[in-house]
């Protein structure tokens, strides 16, 4: 019985790590789909000439460096870049369920 007790014990702490592994999983899923979705329609040949336009635009890149100097990569996040990644990850998904 004791046996039992000990092998539950293990066993229920070993399906947290599980969960939390698969999230991640699916978190990469989503976020690698919505790169490839937004590669590809950049690439479109109705957004190329606009896209070329933006790229060439100095003030514009100024402006989008700015921006992105407001995230960070780093494990503490503050709470700007949690927002940016929460709706980076519902888009992914979004765009995911869509063309699954």
């Amino acid at each position: 019985m004791r046996f039992f007790s000990v092998l539950f014990v293990l066993s229920v702490f070993c399906v947290f790590p599980a969960k939390a592994q698969y999230a991640a999983q699916n978190d990469a899923k989503y976020m690698a789909t919505l790169k490839a979705v937004v590669n590809y329609k950049i690439n479109d040949e109705e957004n190329l000439s606009n896209i070329e336009n933006l790229r060439e635009n100095r003030r514009f890149n100024q402006q989008l460096q700015q921006m992105l100097n407001k995230l960070q990569n780093t494990r503490t996040k503050n709470s700007t870049n949690r927002r940016v990644y929460d709706i980076l990850l519902n888009a992914g998904k979004q765009i995911y369920n869509e063309l699954d």
